[in-house]
Order: structure tokens, then sequence, then C-alpha cells
């Protein structure tokens, strides 16, 4: 009898026991899985709201000197041509090596070559300064500074990549730093296309001026809907609930204005960059001035270059080798600028063609 209710006893104390470890269990599942989908309910809330450790940037080269006079000789004065006093437009372009890179800056940098009182920032998503870049900005002798600002590696892993943030990020950062008060600030990407217009009438900007973009989205264009002179709401076919649904290109902003705002900023958030940077300055609708004509007019268009991979050309070594030949200095430029690749051993083999006929260049030269 007495062995019947020791039995009974352990069975019922293993029960209780197992029936607490079971609670314990759930209870930790539970917590774990409401985590988990608490976390995954806004992936890119919790993106915005993380601070990476080594968003970082280096300043590669810069110059104030304006030498596009000495490229043109004497540039004649005339109406249109800003006072001295006239405020200078910080032109901030993001960019990335890749294939088209050399040529879209140089498109670009062609355009703001008859811009005066400009000071553009190139920044550059690298870990170390680009000379082959660098010595096309000085080309230009267009005042300039650039950076390099590499992305933080955690956001490359994300779905939605947030690409050029960290380097309008290390734009502010530079105009911050060098206690910039006075001028215009505007974002202006390297495979846009921009009327000369455009500038002129984001230099009056006294808060924050707004104008529609291009072929942008299934409106083909994004713009402030304008009445009576003032904006009263916008007209873009990507709302997704954004204070302030406007393009990059679509908006400049007075350096007075923004210094009153001590906590500007820029998030990694992909397509909230300019909705969380317009509130991060105190934008207010009675803020924003309407240009192009109350917005009737496109200053500014969202091209895009179809991106390409480097195709690997096949070419002797003799040929590259040759300084009696072009081919080798040209191919040789092309590969360091990431237009293509050279190689002895493998990609298209090269030809010439001469009346009608192609040889291979793999033997024509050595």
């Amino acid at each position: 009898m007495l062995v019947k209710m020791v039995h009974s006893f352990c069975r019922n104390v293993t029960r209780a026991r197992s029936f607490a470890m079971g609670v314990v269990i759930l209870f930790v599942v539970g917590v774990f899985f409401f985590n988990n989908s608490y976390m995954m309910a806004d992936d890119a809330s919790q993106d915005f709201a993380m601070i990476p450790v080594n968003d970082t940037m280096a300043v590669c080269f810069e110059s104030f000197d304006d030498t596009r006079k000495l490229l043109y000789g004497e540039v004649t004065a005339d109406s249109s041509t800003p006072e001295p006093a006239a405020p200078i437009i910080y032109f901030v372009t993001p960019t990335y090596p890749r294939r088209e890179q050399i040529a879209e800056i140089t498109r670009l940098g062609q355009t703001l070559m008859h811009v005066p009182y400009l000071h553009w920032i190139v920044a550059d998503d690298t870990d170390g300064c680009n000379r082959v870049l660098n010595s096309l900005l000085k080309r230009f002798g267009i005042p300039y500074t650039h950076i390099a600002s590499p992305m933080p590696a955690f956001y490359r892993t994300k779905k939605l990549v947030p690409r050029g943030v960290a380097n309008r990020r290390a734009a502010l950062a530079w105009i911050r730093n060098n206690n910039k008060k006075s001028g215009v600030l505007y974002f202006g990407d390297d495979d846009n296309t921009f009327d000369l217009k455009l500038f002129s009438e984001i230099r009056t900007t006294k808060k924050v001026s707004m104008f529609p973009v291009g072929l942008i989205g299934d409106y083909a264009v994004s713009t402030p809907v304008v009445k009576n002179g003032k904006v009263e709401g916008f007209f873009d076919s990507w709302p997704a609930k954004r204070k302030w649904p406007v393009d990059m290109a679509g908006f400049a902003v007075s350096l007075e204005y923004m210094a009153a705002s001590p906590n500007v900023t820029m998030p990694f958030k992909a397509g909230y960059e300019e909705d969380e940077f317009l509130k991060s300055i105190g934008l207010r609708m009675q803020d924003i001035e309407p240009k192009a004509s109350n917005c009737t007019e496109v200053l500014v268009w969202h091209t895009q270059t179809k991106n390409n991979k480097p195709p690997k050309v096949r070419i002797s070594a003799g040929t590259l080798q040759n300084d009696k030949v072009n081919l080798g200095v040209l191919l040789k430029q092309l590969g360091v600028m990431g237009v293509s690749h050279i190689s002895q051993s493998e990609g298209t083999v090269a030809q010439i063609t001469k009346d009608g006929k192609s040889k291979s260049l793999l033997s024509w030269f050595s």
C-alpha cells in the first residue's frame, strides 16, 4: 500500500514538473514568435532605426578654384549671369563604379560647366579614392569635392537596397563639417538630364523649392499640385503613405533654412529617403516655393541609362604592347574605367576588319 502511495506521488510530481516545463517552453516559444513577427512586420522601419557602425566617408580631393574661364577664354558677362554675391548651388551627385560611370559623369559635367557659382560634391560608393574619376572631375574646372563614401555592408544584403544614401549622408556631413550655412542644396543623380534654366530657378530658394520631374512612375511625372501659386498636394504614382511624395531631383533646400534643424539626416530606408529627409528639416506645406512657372514646366528628367556587364575582350599581348598601334592604349584605358575587361585567354576574340574582311587580333600584331 505504501509503495503504491509513493509511486502515485512520484508520478504526480513528474506530471506536474512536465506540465510546468511545458508552460515555460510554450511561453518562451510564444515570446520568440511574437518578437519575430513584430520585427518582420516592419523590416524597413527596423532598418531605418538601426545605426550602422561603419557609416564612413573620406574626402579624396577638393578644389574651390573655378578654372572654367581658362578652358574657353574670357567669358563675356551678360544679364543671365548671376552677380558675384549670388548664392552658391551645392550640387550633390551620388555615384558608384560601373561600366557607364565615366560616361555619365562626363555628360553631367559638361552640363554643369555652364552653371556659374556652383560647387559640385561627387560622392562615390567606394572604399578608396577613384583616381580615374578624380582626374575627370579636375578637367571640368568646376569647384568640386570628391568623396569616397561606401554603403555600409549591412545594407547591401537587404531586399530593397538604399542606393545613394551613404553618398548623400556624406555630402550632408561635409556641408555640416565645413559650416556651410548659405547657398542652396540640390541632389542631382549622375544619370538625370537637367535644363540649364533649373539652376537659375533654384538659386533663389528661400526655404524649400519644388518642381516637376519628368519620366517618373506610372504618371510619367512627379510634381506638386499648385493652386493660386501655392502647393496644395502632390501628383505622384507611388504615394506609399509618404507625407512628402516627391522625387529626389524635385526639390532644392536653402542651407540657411536647413541649418535651423540640428537633426538633419537621410535614413537607409529605400523609397522613403526624400520623405524622411524633408521631415528632418521640419518642412511645412506653407514653406514650399513652387518653381518652373508654378510647376507647369519640366526642367529635370529622370533619365536612366541601361546598365550592361562589361564585356571581356580577348586580345594578344603583342597588340597591347605595340606602341605603333592605338588599340593597346585605348583598350587599357577602357579597362581602367571599368568599361571592358582585357584578357589574353578568354572572352570575345577581337578582330580587325579591312575591305570587308576580318582577321583575329590574337596574332595580327604579335
